[in-house]
């Protein structure tokens, strides 16, 4: 299968098109286009959500550990 050379993809590619059709094979490379979009908006949405949420825990952090490092009397005073 490594050893294809042009003329077999050029006669692979003639079956291929009468056994489908020109408009089923579009159908099908626009299908394919939409499923892969979609696929990649979703990991750029999810890595986002990641970043966000790793974001807020880090701020979270940062804000109790600002709490607990001040003296035992200031936070008694604040309450």
């Amino acid at each position: 299968m490594g050893n294809m050379g042009f003329w077999q993809l050029v006669i692979i590619l003639v079956i291929v098109v009468l056994l489908f059709g020109t408009k089923r094979l579009k159908g099908i490379g626009s299908d394919l286009g939409g499923a892969i979009k979609g696929f990649k908006k979703a990991v750029t949405d999810e890595e986002k959500d990641a970043d966000f949420s790793s974001q807020k825990k880090v701020e979270n952090t940062a804000e109790n550990s600002a709490t607990t490092s001040a003296p035992q009397s200031e936070v008694k005073d604040k309450s």
